[in-house]
């Protein structure tokens, strides 16, 4: 599965989380949660499977790695993992105001998969409509 997000959507959906003991959860109206529970995008990238973006490290190389693959160029290696991610039914999302980044460069491509349950869960399919 594949979303396509605006800038402005995906600000939504983090501000519409929050962790607690390790686990994503979305927040209820009316509450109040700790502000040690606020999810940024360094707390995000931890329930990610996968990332490629440009406001944190990919570590393309090292998922490859983990995934024993291998590729000669980074456009080539992430295009290995999406596949291999999404041949296992996580879903891509893809983050940005043109939002399916066809064709663009490794400078402005922003892509983070997520296993099918946490984006369920989350209810990210929700906001692709935002």
């Amino acid at each position: 599965m594949e979303i396509n997000l605006s800038q402005n959507a995906w600000e939504q959906f983090q501000l519409s989380l929050y962790e607690h003991d390790h686990r994503l959860e979305r927040r209820t109206d009316g509450q109040i949660y700790p502000r040690d529970e606020q999810v940024d995008v360094w707390v995000l990238s931890a329930h990610a499977e996968a990332i490629f973006s440009q406001d944190i490290d990919p570590e393309v190389w090292e998922t490859l790695a983990d995934l024993d693959m291998e590729a000669e160029t980074e456009e080539d290696a992430w295009r290995l993992i999406r596949s291999f991610y999404l041949e296992r039914g996580n879903v891509l999302v893809r983050i940005g105001d043109g939002a399916t980044n066809e064709g663009a460069g490794p400078d402005e491509r922003e892509e983070w998969i997520f296993s099918e349950a946490l984006a369920t869960r989350l209810g990210l399919a929700g906001f692709s409509r935002s």
